[in-house]
Parts: C-alpha cells; structure tokens; sequence
C-alpha cells in the first residue's frame, strides 16, 4: 500500500438524497419534512428557462425560512454552459442564509469547471463575510466527466460528493438507451436460448467509486428514471452499495424509503462487524494476525471492511 494514506470522507449520512424543483416551493416543507438524508432543491434540469429567476427567489427564501433539521441541505445550481450559474452562486451567496451546506454543481467535465465555481464562491464568501464555507457536490454525466473523474476528484477542498448522472451520461456517451439506470433491454448476452443482462452503468460506478475514494470523497449513485419500479430500483441501488456507493438519489418521495433500506446496514450486517472486529482483538491479544470467523478467514483487511459497516451504522443513528 503507498505510504499516502487514502483520506476519509466526510462523516454524514447521506443515503438518500431527494431532488425537488425550485419552481415548486409548495413542495419543500414535505421534502424538509421526508427521511431523506440530503435535500437538493433544483436549479437545473428541472427547472424551464422562464422560471428561472423565480425558481432562484423561491430557494433563497426557503433556506432561510424553513426548518431543514439536520438534513445536508444543497442547491443544484445550473451548468456552466448556461448563462444562469454565475447568478445562482452569486445570489445564493450573498441572500440566503447560513442553513445552506453546499452546491451541486452538474455536467463537471473537467478539473477546472471546479476552479471556476470555487474562485467565484470563495470571493463572494469574503466579500459577504460568510464563516460557513460552502462545499461541493459534482456530478459526473459526460463522456469528458468520466474521463477525468480522478482529477475531478482532487479539484478542490470543498468537495465532498460525487453522483452519476445516467440520463446526459448516456446521451454523451451516445448510448443507444432512453434509459435513466437499471438494466437495459438491448445490453446482455446470449447463452444457448438464455440471455444474461449485464449491468451498462457498473464501469462508470466502479470509476467514480476508485476516485472518490482515493480522494477522500463520498460516491453516490444517480438517479433511476421508472418510479412505477421499486424491484428496479432496488437492485440497482443494492450493486451500487455493493460496489461501494454510500447512497442514490431520489426523484420521487417513494424512492427515499427504498434508498434508506438498501443503504442503511441491517442489524445482521452490523451486529457481524462486531463480532469480526471482536474476534480479531481476541486473535491480537493471543498474539495472532489472522482467525477463523463462522469457518472462513477474517484478517486485518477483515477489520477495515467491518469498520466501515459499523461507523455507517453509528453516523445514521447518531
């Protein structure tokens, strides 16, 4: 292992993050009020040009009025291919309250898209005397995104999150898909007279996962378009936790008790870590490295896998 220890990622429960319009401010008690763990009020692709400016007016004024409990509270702020992102950091800045966490900052392609927020972000920080610095979520939903995903993931200090956006990811990529995640129909193999789905987005999870990580970053999985699905969204959600996903968005309120269950440790999972990480303090106290846990080899690297179940239990219940 190199001598440079990978870092830790922020400490907080972010299982679920559930979007809502800007443009729909009637909306935001009930997401305020919901289970989700991250609130990320939209600025973006949910929001018609038109709106905008209200869409903007409607947020400020939210952030400061609304009881947000403990949630992470974000603003998805328009892409910086538009001529709306400079305002949304600018009056999000320098009008809404200190409640707000971080901005979500979509479409990311390179390392210097992040320069460019944050330069923005730290001068208006300091010309308004913020103490709270604002972090960063980017999303990654471009061929270049990709690309560059580990440079992207060191770009700056504000940077605590990373999702997959599957829908423009897609349309980048020139997928032959109108998919937003889950398996597709045309994406398997053929054995005999039986087919095989694979899964279309596993490469791209598994990059933003290997980045995040090496950086010190929380890896979120995107969206999952058909809400009519729960089966669906389940098991994209249980791959993306398998491979070391810590959470998925949700588009629809049902979707955040389907993340929180699959993202949130059974008690059999955890009440395991324990005992794997007691039986290898038993195992050091006699002087040993390794040993044998309900008949298979548990080792140090045991201990840092069952680490990890046990601080996400402790961070969800607090």
């Amino acid at each position: 292992m190199s001598f440079r220890i990978q870092p830790t990622p922020p400490a907080r429960p972010n299982r679920c993050q559930l979007f809502g319009p800007g443009s729909r401010p009637a909306i935001f008690e009930k997401m305020a009020a919901s289970a989700a763990d991250v609130i990320n009020l939209d600025l973006e692709d949910s929001v018609a040009p038109s709106d905008k400016d209200q869409a903007r007016q409607n947020v400020i004024d939210a952030i400061g009025s609304i009881d947000w409990g403990t949630k992470t509270l974000s603003v998805r702020i328009n892409g910086l291919d538009t001529p709306y992102w400079y305002r949304d950091v600018v009056d999000l800045l320098e009008n809404a309250s200190d409640r707000l966490d971080q901005i979500m900052i979509p479409k990311v392609g390179c390392a210097a898209d992040l320069y460019a927020v944050d330069a923005l972000v730290t001068a208006v920080e300091r010309a308004k005397g913020r103490t709270k610095p604002i972090a960063f979520e980017v999303i990654i939903e471009s061929a270049a995104g990709i690309a560059h995903v580990e440079e992207i993931a060191a770009a700056s200090p504000r940077l605590q999150a990373m999702s997959l956006g599957a829908a423009d990811f897609a349309a980048s990529m020139g997928m032959q898909t109108t998919g937003i995640g889950g398996t597709q129909e045309n994406y398997y193999m053929q054995h005999g007279e039986n087919r095989h789905y694979s899964d279309p987005w596993h490469w791209a999870q598994a990059a933003i996962v290997a980045a995040c990580r090496t950086h010190g970053v929380l890896p979120v999985d995107g969206p999952f378009g058909d809400f009519s699905d729960d089966e669906g969204f389940r098991a994209q959600a249980r791959r993306s936790a398998t491979l070391g996903m810590v959470g998925k968005w949700a588009i629809h309120p049902k979707q955040v008790a389907l993340s929180n269950e699959v993202f949130t440790p059974s008690e059999e999972a955890v009440t395991e870590a324990r005992e794997i990480l007691q039986a290898m303090e038993d195992a050091k106290a006699r002087g040993e490295g390794a040993t044998v846990y309900k008949g298979r080899l548990v080792d140090i690297a045991s201990i840092k896998q069952a680490e990890v179940i046990v601080r996400q239990a402790e961070m969800i219940t607090g």
